[in-house]
């Protein structure tokens, strides 16, 4: 019989840096809200800076997500990794990844769906989002697979970084609500909210890059390849966060074709598998 596992001795102990990016994580995930809210009732009244509030909303969110990336991060270079932190970490997540892209998505274009559709397919999303970060927790508290550096199914942070980063691209195409409405925005999103939402509950694998901390030693080529990639993202701010979501979204697809050697390399995992050993000698067979 397997020994149960050990009990944090006090699991309401609140370490503060991690949970202080976890804070920052729900802060801005509260103001894309307000900020959706607002650019709401500015296109209501037909006011001219709708868009710009909605774009001001979709930074939130994707503020949201560096903060969310920074208190892993920092829980695990200190060891400091607890019970409350991963319960507060969820409830941040259902709020800003799961109910902000939600309602970002059903007040621009969802709404237009007819027959009520549009908020079914939102809603469908953020019960998947919610569900998935019960299974994590769950999953986490016992221990279930826990010891692998991978993500089974596609994470609700990479999803709402995927929903926002379209969105911010499809808003900054369009010159005014007319095209909006009349385009296929409203059809692309909600497939690709469906879409993810299934995908949270896929049985592809996505590395979660835990093996990546501050003392990561990188080579200088990929130094300056991730210098470039952050210089990218600051001057192309519109569409170059779009690209780095669906690329981490095909990841997931194209990972089992890549060799092992290479997925290392590409997402700085340590090779945790015991060297071969050799083979018992064999008895000698009988004449």
């Amino acid at each position: 019989m397997s020994p149960p596992p050990q009990r944090n001795t006090n699991p309401a102990k609140i370490y503060l840096l991690p949970n202080l990016m976890t804070a920052g994580n729900l802060i801005f995930g509260f103001l894309a809200v307000l900020k959706i809210f607002d650019a709401t009732l500015a296109r209501e009244k037909g006011g001219a800076d709708w868009a710009h509030t909605y774009l001001v909303s979709i930074y939130c969110i994707l503020a949201a997500c560096v903060f969310d990336l920074l208190d892993g991060r920092l829980a695990r270079l200190g060891g400091k990794e607890s019970p409350f932190g991963r319960e507060f970490d969820s409830l941040a997540d259902i709020v800003s990844f799961g109910v902000a892209p939600a309602l970002l998505v059903f007040k621009i274009v969802l709404h237009e769906i007819p027959h009520q559709i549009g908020w079914l397919i939102a809603g469908f999303y953020l019960l998947c989002g919610a569900l998935r970060l019960a299974r994590f927790n769950i999953a986490a508290t016992y221990n279930i697979g826990t010891g692998t550096r991978n993500f089974t199914g596609f994470p609700i942070p990479a999803a709402a970084g995927l929903i926002s980063s379209i969105t911010l691209v499809i808003i900054s195409n369009y010159q005014n609500e007319e095209e909006l409405v009349a385009g296929y925005a409203d059809v692309g999103l909600a497939a690709l909210m469906v879409f993810l939402a299934f995908m949270m509950f896929s049985k592809f694998e996505y590395p979660s890059f835990k093996g990546f901390n501050w003392r990561t030693q990188f080579s200088l080529p990929k130094f300056l390849g991730a210098v470039v990639v952050l210089l990218l993202t600051i001057y192309y701010i519109t569409w170059m966060p779009a690209v780095l979501f669906v690329s981490y979204l095909l990841y997931g697809f194209l990972r089992p074709f890549i060799s092992r050697a290479w997925r290392r390399e590409i997402e700085e995992e340590e090779d945790d598998e015991p060297p071969p050993q050799p083979e018992p000698p064999r008895p000698p067979e009988d004449d």
